[in-house]
C-alpha cells in the first residue's frame, strides 16, 4: 500500500499550515509508517492511505516519489 504522510520538519516549532511537507511511502500498514519514520525529527501531522482514485491522481498530478 501506498501511504501519503503530511509532516512539519521540526518537532521543535509550532505547526504551520503553510510549512506542511508531504512524502509518500510504501507499508503494509499506518503504524508501520510511523514506525519507519520516528528517527526523522518530523511533527507528523496525517497519514493518508492512498488507492485507487486517489493514489492514480497523486501519480499524475504530483512530484510522485517513494521515500526510501
Amino acid at each position: 500500500m501506498i501511504f501519503k504522510v503530511f509532516y512539519q520538519e521540526s518537532k521543535a516549532e509550532v505547526p504551520v499550515r503553510e510549512c506542511t511537507q508531504s512524502l509518500y511511502m510504501e507499508a503494509d500498514s499506518e503504524r508501520e509508517v510511523r514506525l519507519n519514520l520516528k528517527d526523522k525529527p518530523y511533527n507528523i501531522e496525517f497519514v493518508q492511505k492512498l488507492e485507487g482514485a486517489f493514489l492514480e491522481y497523486e501519480q499524475n498530478h504530483h512530484s510522485f516519489g517513494l521515500e526510501q
